[in-house]
């Protein structure tokens, strides 16, 4: 009877001691002395002692930050670029069984790509196009990785730092490029100035009477500032007018 007795105390121990907790998020890889042999689902699932054993596999997007990593752009400019990755364990057989730290891989995988793309680009496509560079990172190291069961969801680059010459550099060209557009600017006014006052000059010359209103209107316009002095010159053209009269 007290055989019986241990016999179920000891049963019931080794029961509570098999029962694993996995969570929603999670999911379980079983190993039957040392084999692979299921995938357990969240919840409780029985592994018994020495005989098995298991690993819990996060299935969650994980956010990896890629340190700083100096390249040389394809015209031979040094760069600091630092990025975020976000992936997920797509086949978490393979994450466990085909490489031995997913995560550190993907971000060891993550830097190497990194500094390779960014030596196949120039620097202003570096600055201007960084979201076309982040997506070429994100299948090169989606394709690689995918044999680990991960997926890469995205990259994104965070920051491009620059030496402070090439910065001066840059901030010189950006200047000149400024000054470029408002002489532009100012030089299409002075085109479309010309072309209206050359206009205006035609109707003054032939429409009888506009040139003795445009006098006077710029008369009206002078008189409203009792501090200006006003010398009046009479045209040509007025006493001409007066002379044809009888």
């Amino acid at each position: 009877m007290d055989f019986l007795i241990l016999f179920f105390i000891g049963f019931a121990i080794v029961i509570l001691f098999s029962i694993k907790q996995i969570n929603q998020y999670e999911l379980g890889l079983k190993f039957t002395f040392g084999k692979f042999t299921s995938i357990m689902n969240p919840g409780w699932r029985l592994v018994i002692p020495v005989f098995q054993s298991y690993e819990k596999v996060d299935m969650r997007v994980k956010a990896v930050d890629v340190p700083d990593q100096e390249a040389i752009t394809k015209d031979n400019i040094s760069v600091n670029v630092n990025a975020v990755i976000y992936y997920k364990v797509a086949n978490a057989e393979k994450a466990i069984l085909e490489v031995e730290n997913y995560f550190h891989a993907v971000s060891q995988l993550a830097q190497t790509t990194m500094r390779n793309t960014v030596g196949e680009v120039d620097l202003d496509e570096l600055l201007g196009n960084r979201d076309k560079i982040a997506e070429n990172i994100r299948k090169v190291v989606d394709k690689t990785s995918d044999a680990w069961g991960i997926a890469v969801q995205s990259v994104e680059l965070k920051d491009v730092n620059l030496p402070i010459e090439m910065k001066r550099v840059i901030g010189r060209q950006a200047e000149a490029e400024r000054e470029k557009r408002a002489v532009i600017i100012k030089s299409q006014g002075e085109v479309v100035a010309s072309e209206n006052l050359s206009k205006a000059a035609k109707v003054l010359s032939t429409e009888d009477g506009a040139l003795h209103l445009r006098t006077l209107q710029t008369l009206n316009d002078v008189s409203s500032d009792q501090s200006n002095t006003i010398i009046f010159a009479t045209p040509l053209e007025i006493l001409k007018s007066f002379s044809g009269k009888k």
